[in-house]
């Protein structure tokens, strides 16, 4: 009988429920933040600052903790930049001057 070959398990897997959890979450937390911005500039301001928290708890949560949920925060927390980019972006080309200065 042949030898068996060894199974390697990943020690913290990613899972849906996870991943849902933390998208949720993120998604929460940078409406939170965007809507305590007064105007476009405050949304930005507050939008980049949640996205880079929520960023480090991802990394937290990638070392320590559940790598679904931290995929989740990730996965939205991109995508919030993203649409703060696109805001920004549309704003700077219809006006002429630089939003944030």
């Amino acid at each position: 009988m042949a030898p068996r070959r060894p199974t390697y398990r990943e020690p913290h897997p990613v899972r849906g429920a996870g991943v849902a959890a933390g998208g949720g979450a993120a998604a929460l937390w940078l409406l939170v933040f965007g809507l305590l911005g007064p105007g476009l500039v405050g949304y930005l301001w507050w939008t980049l600052f949640a996205g880079a928290v929520a960023w480090l708890v991802a990394l937290v949560l990638v070392r320590v903790g559940d790598r679904g949920v931290a995929t989740g925060i990730a996965i939205v927390t991109a995508g919030g930049w993203s649409i703060a980019a696109a805001v920004l972006a549309t704003r700077w080309a219809t006006s002429g001057n630089w939003p944030l200065w």
